[in-house]
């Protein structure tokens, strides 16, 4: 009988399919074999793409005569410091005893890569069958499902296609743009920098999002503060007072009027005077309107990578890479799933066995009254018909749960990977309970013609917010309330009736003024690229948008550490914002004056939406290149045609350093700490 040769990302996750499969096993270095198996890994990559001068000694040199430089057939090349585990896999792969290679890699578009690259360099032998193991998590029960569900690695070919394609846009965006930019504009970088050297490096994704941070940072910069003030008064009946805010109506002395600031302001404070000198006399206000309504909020969806990052931002102040790497370490010791998702709903067939998810988190002390309560209300049966499953919504993986296993492994976990643990696991159980219900009160005072209005929202019904008091949180960390009312507010606001008559005890004017945008920080700007460069809060709008993002889950907090390593970016570690630094934003000026379009959001989406349409086998592989191919040519060609010598390009550039003028170049120009 032959043997099985099961082929994993890394050497734990080879351990632990040895642990689940339960086969003595002997240890050869690098590999693990037993009666039936062989268990290998890859450590990362293994092989990568060569470098141009593998291809000719004459484009180690850089120089415009020799690009674009886009290759027929693309060369590759086992890395230097992993080839003893290359060559170990390769012979493997020939036995004679092989009968069956499994594919065990990370289960995404890059994992496929790191294996298909494997596959290709080492050749195996083709006696054996080739199949692949997808998994949601690393729980025995899990591995032991992919291996015996385990598909034709054929059926992941559009996947391989689209990891190679994601592969060789990197790779030719990278060398040619980076060499045309900086042999055309170098010169121009070194002199505004004071340096000697300037390597002007750009990408595909991670250009995109230096764009997105300076196009804040500018509009910051160059946001004029408006003044503007409003009016309030306090009214009262018997012991009860309450404040109201001044809004135009139609009926309004100032309906339509110039000198207004949105409804509730006025441009100048002479206005707002006059209007309040206008009702001192009036000594009673008259309830116009009185709206009373119960507002639901519903359970968040889950978690997937960006809103995980997003939330551990807030809530930690750590960074996209850390969190990506508690969530990796959370997975391989079986806590949670599959991190490296976009899906924030469950699949039917997950929905259907999530009982037993619920059982063991029975287990942990804190939650068990919350399970107990869940499986009390029937709330399990309903989770496939709703909102939080969802097969169409899911590509790869579903959303980030926890696994109700693992838990031996808990306390051997940092106090910052407990809390995230905790976040994940908080954020599941709440779906299983009903939503939160508020009761908002909105009343229309006014004096004479002129309307006063104040609102009042305070919750009535807990819902699925109790289980997100969080432990690591003192006090009541849930927002339940917009302007808190007392018992004797409440009951007077229940029933308090159009036309009563309500004393005016004072009249005041309050300065404001407009607010610039706020600066990304290293959370927000994940969800950003997620949605196409736009920072949307809408859950439901989020979902329309889904799959047209900038970079992948997999990808984005590396992406954000290659900027910050480089020096484009600047993250303050202690508030997780993140600002351009001069480096940076001369780049990102260099690149708006030749290949704008590397600036886009919408059409660096679009290249991420063609490999998704490759991966789901809408768009080939012969369109996608050949789309690709064009724009690399266009654009190379076009920097190396451009003048740089412009005298409105040199004059920005000038500009851009007096602005960073006396500060730490590294520094962004405005302070943020």
């Amino acid at each position: 009988m032959g043997k099985k040769l099961i082929i994993t990302e890394k050497p734990s996750v080879a351990r632990e399919f040895a642990r689940v499969l339960n086969e003595p096993m002997k240890n050869h270095g690098e590999y693990l074999e037993s009666e039936n198996y062989i268990i290998t890994w890859c450590v990362g990559h293994l092989v990568t793409m060569s470098y141009p001068d593998a291809y000719d000694e004459k484009y180690k040199r850089w120089s415009l005569d020799t690009i674009p430089f886009i290759p027929t057939e693309y060369k590759y090349q086992v890395i230097d410091n992993v080839a003893k585990q290359f060559q170990a896999v390769k012979r493997l792969f020939h036995r004679e005893d092989v009968e069956v290679i499994y594919n065990a890699g990370d289960s995404g578009r890059e994992g496929e890569y790191i294996q298909r690259l494997v596959l290709q360099e080492a050749g195996y032998n083709k006696k054996a069958v080739l199949k692949r193991i997808w998994i949601d998590s690393q729980t025995e029960e899990e591995i032991l499902r992919g291996i015996r569900e385990a598909k034709d690695a054929s059926e992941y070919d559009n996947l391989s296609d689209a990891a190679y394609l994601r592969a060789k846009e990197d790779y030719l965006m990278g060398i040619n743009f980076s060499r045309a930019l900086t042999l055309r504009y170098s010169q121009n970088v070194k002199n505004i920098m004071n340096r000697d050297k300037a390597v002007i490096s750009v990408g595909r994704v991670m250009t995109c999002v230096l764009g997105m941070v300076v196009n804040r940072e500018r509009e910051i910069r160059d946001f004029i503060k408006t003044p503007f003030y409003r009016i309030t008064a306090v009214f009262s009946k018997e012991d009860i007072t309450y404040e109201a805010e001044w809004k135009v109506t139609a009926d309004s002395a100032f309906f339509e009027s110039p000198k207004l600031y949105k409804e509730n302001g006025f441009l100048k404070e002479e206005d707002a005077k006059e209007l309040l000198e206008s009702l001192v006399p009036i000594t009673e206000g008259v309830v116009k309107s009185v709206e009373r309504k119960k507002e639901t909020k519903n359970p968040p969806l889950l978690y997937n990578l960006a809103e995980l990052q997003n939330e551990c931002s807030k809530l930690f102040k750590i960074s996209p890479d850390e969190t990506l790497r508690i969530a990796q370490e959370l997975y391989e010791k079986k806590l949670t799933t599959y991190p490296r998702t976009d899906a924030r709903v469950l699949s039917s067939a997950v929905a259907k066995e999530i009982s037993k998810t619920l059982n063991g988190l029975h287990k942990i002390g804190a939650m068990a009254s919350v399970v107990e309560e869940i499986s009390k209300s029937g709330a399990v049966s309903k989770l496939p018909k709703s909102r939080y499953v969802n097969d169409k919504q899911i590509t790869d993986h579903y959303a980030i749960i926890p696994t109700g296993q693992g838990l031996n492994a808990y306390d051997t976990l940092s106090s910052t990977a407990q809390k995230v643990y905790e976040v994940i696991v908080r954020r599941f159980l709440s779906i299983f309970f009903p939503p939160a219900v508020y009761q908002k009160v909105t009343l229309e005072t006014v004096l004479g013609k002129e309307s006063f209005f104040a609102g009042y929202k305070t919750l009535k019904e807990e819902g699925y917010l109790k289980v997100l008091r969080y432990s690591f949180r003192k006090g009541d960390n849930i927002e339940d309330s917009e302007g808190k009312m007392t018992p004797v507010l409440q009951e007077f606001l229940a029933q308090v009736k159009k036309g009563e008559v309500i004393g005016k005890d004072s009249l005041s004017i309050k300065e404001g003024e407009t607010s610039p945008p706020k600066r990304y920080n290293s959370g927000s700007i994940i969800l950003a690229m997620e949605n196409a460069g736009q920072l949307i809060e809408d859950e439901e709008l989020r979902a329309q948008i889904k799959g047209s993002g900038i970079g992948t889950s997999a990808t984005r907090a590396e992406i954000l550490k290659k900027l910050f390593h480089i020096d484009y970016l600047h993250l303050n570690k202690k508030t997780q914002i993140i600002t351009p630094t001069l480096y940076g934003e001369i780049v990102y000026e260099v690149v708006n004056n030749s290949i704008k379009q590397l600036l886009d959001p919408s059409l660096t989406a679009s290249w991420e939406k063609g490999l998704t349409g490759v991966a789901q086998g809408t768009i080939t592989t012969e369109e996608y290149l050949e789309k690709l191919n064009g724009f690399v040519m266009r654009r190379t060609n076009y920097v190396k045609q451009a003048r740089v010598e412009g005298a409105p390009f040199l004059q920005q550039l000038q500009k851009i350093k007096s602005v960073y003028s006396g500060k730490n170049n590294s520094k962004s120009v405005t302070k943020t700490d």
